[in-house]
């Protein structure tokens, strides 16, 4: 609700600044129409990995891991690691932070394996490992848009070393810092039965087509809404208590809105400027450096998301625009705030009752993201 009463608060001041002319009505249509298959696309996907999360899909994809683990409670979390990764590329972050991290850490417990370990791995590879597509992250399809539309595998070929480096690095860490609980064994259990198997498999179906749809250069929010009106047409005969208004994220997209708005005014007021003496230009190591590192600290200083809007302004190649992407959305690490999956993904460890503060959390991130915006930079710079 606090999302959505900031959201509202910034397309107050958004309507505002276009009646007084601070920001140009022209400009402001620009925005909406850059931006509405993006949103669109955000609910869609929404939808879809909601329902399948209500037709137990990566419950029982989660239980079959346990399975594949053989005891072994390193090659579960690393089981863990590879769904989270094919989550976060090709399902979104929200996806991965929100809808994953409830059933890794209800498996860890029903395994007997201490959970935060699973919970930090979803929250952390949700955002480091949304660098390789556009759908991975909403940050991602604004940059699809500022590099003239470039197809998926355009984008991909443009991330993938930053991509897998950035994905690696968390990993590591994790492993080293809770060493100790990752090598040990446990005993599978039998995995339950769905309660609706139509359901499962109609998600389960949809899910898989999706994967290669999203990469086809087809709009993204077209096979995403398919996607959604399938599954709801599904749940609409089968269960459909479900389908509630709920599922819509329609806080995320009133705050975006509201972002996209105020951001776009900034730009007039001379933002850009200041982030050139900021974060300076040049595409060489250092100043690749420079400016993820000034993105990632705008990042956790407001949100991933304004920070590249407003980073985007000073970002005139590919690489550059790679490089900011590398700071705001690996970057985000540090503060509560930097992302708003972080934000939810915490809300879900209270309500099943996992316990970490955000000093802590805060802690781990001031180790963790440097190290990964320093060396995802440094391999985007290699290979650029």
């Amino acid at each position: 609700m606090k999302s959505a009463i900031l959201g509202a608060a910034l397309l107050v001041i958004g309507a505002a600044l276009i009646v007084t002319g601070v920001l140009p009505a022209t400009d402001a249509i620009a925005v909406a129409d850059r931006v509405w298959p993006i949103l669109l696309f955000v609910v869609a996907i929404t939808i879809v990995t909601e329902l399948a999360a209500e037709a137990e899909l990566f419950r029982i994809v989660a239980e079959r891991a346990a399975r594949w683990g053989l005891g072994r409670s390193w090659l579960l979390w690393l089981l863990v690691v590879l769904i989270a990764v094919i989550s976060t590329v090709f399902l979104s972050l929200d996806t991965t932070a929100v809808l994953l991290t409830p059933v890794v850490v209800l498996l860890a417990r029903h395994v007997g394996l201490p959970p935060l370990p699973f919970a930090l791995t979803t929250v952390w590879l949700a955002n480091t490992a949304s660098l390789l597509l556009p759908v991975s992250n909403l940050t991602n399809l604004l940059a699809q848009h500022a590099l003239g539309g470039i197809s998926p595998f355009a984008f991909a070929a443009l991330m993938a070393l930053p991509a897998l480096v950035a994905a690696l690095v968390p990993v590591l860490v994790l492993l080293v810092v809770y060493r100790r609980q990752l090598f040990t064994r446990y005993q599978p259990d039998e995995p339950e039965r769905a309660t609706d198997r139509v359901l499962l498999i109609a998600s389960g179906v949809v899910v898989l087509l999706l994967l290669p749809a999203l990469v086809s250069g087809v709009p993204v929010w077209i096979p995403a809404v398919a996607g959604a009106l399938i599954l709801g047409a599904f749940f609409a005969v089968r269960r459909r208590s479900v389908l509630r208004f709920g599922l819509i994220p329609w806080q995320l997209v009133l705050l975006a809105s509201g972002l996209f708005l105020v951001i776009e005014a900034a730009h007039s007021l001379g933002l850009p400027a200041l982030l050139t003496a900021l974060a300076g230009h040049g595409q060489d190591p250092l100043s690749l450096l420079r400016l993820a590192g000034s993105a990632a600290a705008g990042a956790n200083v407001v949100n991933n998301l304004p920070a590249y809007l407003a980073f985007e302004s000073i970002a005139d190649s590919p690489v550059r625009i790679a490089a900011v992407l590398i700071g705001v959305n690996a970057g985000c690490l540090i503060t509560p705030w930097a992302s708003l999956a972080t934000l939810l993904w915490h809300d879900r460890l209270k309500a099943l009752d996992v316990e970490i503060s955000w000093g802590k959390y805060i802690a781990l991130g001031l180790v963790v993201a440097p190290l990964t915006v320093v060396a995802a930079t440094l391999a985007l710079a290699l290979v650029h």
